[in-house]
This record gives C-alpha cells, structure tokens and sequence, in this order.
C-alpha cells in the first residue's frame, strides 16, 4: 500500500492550488481526479480565457448559509495575493468589467501554471483515476482507488459541484460527506439562465439576441438582491450576467422585478415629449429603447405605434413608460446543470472549521471550493474563494501533519 501525507480527491481549480502549495511545504502530496482531461472547468471558464479573480473581493460577494464563513480565508489568501501569483509566471491579463480580470491569452495558461505549482510541490497525481472508498483508520485515512490501495495522514475532497456534467462534474464528494456524518445544503444550480413557459415567452422568443443593460431585483426590504448588469434575451427565456447575478438568490416562489430602462423616467418623458414632437408613438419610444423591444412593448400593451404622439392619451404614455420599469414576470424553471456555471449549496459550513476548512466531525478530512456551501458572484468570485480555500487548507495540512 503507497502511503503519502495528503491526499487531495480532485484535480480543479482548488485541488490543484491547494496540492501545489502543501507540496511545496514538505508534504507528499497525491493528486487524484476521476476525469480524463484536467481542469476542464478552468479551460472553458471566461469564455476560453479564465476570469480568474476579481480585484475587488469582499465576503459580500459571495452566498451561503453561514455568509461569515468565507471570511477567513479570503482575508489570509487575497485577489492580491494570487495577481502576484499569475505575474511571477508571466501571465498577462487584463481586467474586463468591473473588477474581473482575464488572461490576454488563453485559460491553459493559468492550467499550465497550477500545474507548475504542482510539480515544484513533487506533487504526485493519478488522472485519469476513480476512488471507490475513503475509511477513517487510526492512522489517517485508507483510499481504495483505481491504482491500488493507498493510506494518508489527510484527506482534501475538492469534487467541485454539479455544474456541466459533460466535462465531468458529479456528486462523488456530497456523497462521501453526507457517509461521514456532514450535513449537505441543497444542491441547486447557481449563475444559471432562466426559462418562462413557452406560451408566456411566445411575444418575447422573437427578441433572442438582444441584449441592453438592466436592472433586475428579487425580494423586497433588507432581503432585496439587485444587480445593475445586462439582460439578454434567450428563445427560451432570459440569460447575459444581469439574469445569472439574480438566479443565484431566487427562490422558486419569487417573481423577477426588471427595469428596463433604468437610466430613464419614461413615465414622464413621453408625457413632456408630447409638447414638443410631432413623431409617431412608435418612433418616439423607440428612440429610448431597442427597436425591436420598443416595437414588441407596444404590441404588448395594445397601443397603436403609428398614432402621432399628441395624439396619445397621458395616461396611456405613463402607463407604458411604467411598465418598461416595473416589469414583474415569474421563471417557469432553469436551464439546470448543464448551463449553470457554479452550484449553490453544498456541504454545510457549520460542519467546517472556517480557519482550515476541516470537517468537525472527521478529524483529517478537509473540504474545499465549489464541494462547499460557498458560492460567489460572476466575476471570478468563485475561482477566488477556490484559491482562498486552497492555501487556508495547506496552512492548516503542514499544521496537522506536523503535529501528528
């Protein structure tokens, strides 16, 4: 039987990160992932070129059931700390919007780099490589796994969540931590577009593709969630990072309140334009407006877009520049995992020390990243907390084994 002092089940973002570091501490590290490809969540993120973190990384940016738990760890291991990371390795990058940042070239470049960490950790790693079991024993841990039988001192599940299937996502960690006693937040998919009943949808299917900046918002009161983001229309509902932002703190129950136009007060500038224009309502609304949302608004509230604009009732133009800001509508459903770019829920962080991120109830057994109930904005929010999570579990690793 091999024996090493860590092994780390999963070979994404925070696995890598987290193998590489305790590594290079002096630890023997195993590395292992079920899947054939590496990292193919971090190759595919940011559209080819991984929104790796954000500049401006608060423990407001991310949800959970406990939302001081991130807390620690994104303070011991900064944005900062991981930008100096990716420049010692020559990686040039650009920041994007609001804060995100991406590489200028391609997201292998940040694979190649993790993988780099690895090997300056001689970190050993089996992939493509399943784990049938892991068994608490007085020494560690025992793994039972497609290359044989293996004992360690430690354990890190870094399975990642749900989300894409395709590229190889699945339950094996929620699994393992509900066996050992943790108790699992409803996995639900996060960062997802929204669906609407196809007969609902039908006035609006015929506006896929347009985009325009927004504001939408769940809840009201404190509980109120609201993103200035844009808004894009989808054959089957609505997506663009607006949508995404918000289906992360949606409930099933919620409606979505959309400003179409939030820069304007149509209610009253239709009104005053009357004094003015000699347009048609059509032309008059659709210079505030994308045509092809200005045209499908009317149709919607039945008024006639080629009637001269004094023409037009004030109250009728109050209630259409209205409308335009106070859009409700109600999602029938998501896309679910095979869209949604994170999982929200997980394993439940009052089981997890938020300094090391080790199980209360297993000692030796850590979890990091996605696999727990920590989800972040879009934004590279959700790589940060894979990094932060990371090297607070490899302090912790070096601390454990060195006491042991």
């Amino acid at each position: 039987m091999q024996a090493f002092d860590v092994v780390v089940v999963g070979a994404g973002a925070a696995g890598l990160f987290c193998a590489g570091r305790a590594g290079q501490r002096g630890l023997r590290v195993l590395l292992i992932d079920h899947a054939p490809k590496l990292a193919e969540k971090i190759r595919i993120s940011g559209g080819g070129r991984c929104n790796f973190t954000n500049r401006d990384v608060t423990p407001a940016n991310f949800l959970s059931e406990n939302p001081a738990f991130c807390r620690s760890a994104l303070a011991r291991f900064t944005a900062q700390d991981f930008i100096k990371l990716v420049q010692q390795h020559g990686i040039a990058f650009h920041e994007k919007h609001k804060g995100q940042l991406f590489c200028d070239d391609s997201s292998e470049l940040i694979i190649q780099m993790l993988l780099r960490e690895c090997e300056a950790g001689g970190v050993t790693r089996w992939q493509p490589c399943t784990v049938a079991d892991v068994r608490p024993v007085a020494e560690g841990f025992e793994l039972d796994t497609a290359h044989g039988p293996v004992q360690a001192r430690r354990v890190v599940v870094a399975t990642g969540g749900l989300p894409v299937p395709k590229i190889g996502a699945s339950d094996w960690g929620l699994r393992l931590a509900k066996r050992l006693g943790h108790a699992i937040v409803e996995p639900r998919p996060a960062l997802v577009p929204l669906t609407f009943d196809a007969d609902a949808w039908a006035p609006f299917a015929a506006l896929a593709g347009l985009s325009l900046p927004v504001e939408v918002s769940v809840g009201s009161g404190k509980a109120r969630a609201r993103f200035l983001e844009d808004l894009l229309f989808t054959h089957r509902g609505l997506s663009g990072p607006a949508i995404l932002q918000i289906s992360s703190y949606r409930t099933a129950e919620q409606p979505l309140q959309i400003n179409l136009a939030p820069e304007l007060r149509l209610d009253t500038e239709l009104v005053q334009a009357k004094a003015s224009s000699r347009r048609q309502l059509g032309n008059e609304f659709g210079a505030r407006l994308p045509q092809r949302l200005a045209a499908a608004w009317l149709e919607r509230a039945a008024l006639d877009a080629a009637r001269p604009l004094p023409e037009c009732r004030d109250a009728d133009l109050q209630r259409l520049g209205r409308s335009v800001h106070e859009w409700q509508l109600m999602p029938s459903g998501d896309e679910g995992w095979r869209k949604a770019e994170v999982m929200r829920g997980g394993v439940s962080t009052r089981d997890l020390s938020s300094q090391t991120l080790e199980s209360r109830h297993v000692p030796g057994l850590h979890f990091i990243g996605e696999v727990v109930d920590v989800t972040g904005w879009l934004g590279g929010y959700n790589f940060q907390w894979a990094w932060s999570s990371a090297a607070a579990c490899a302090e912790a690793l070096v601390a454990g084994c060195a006491a042991n």
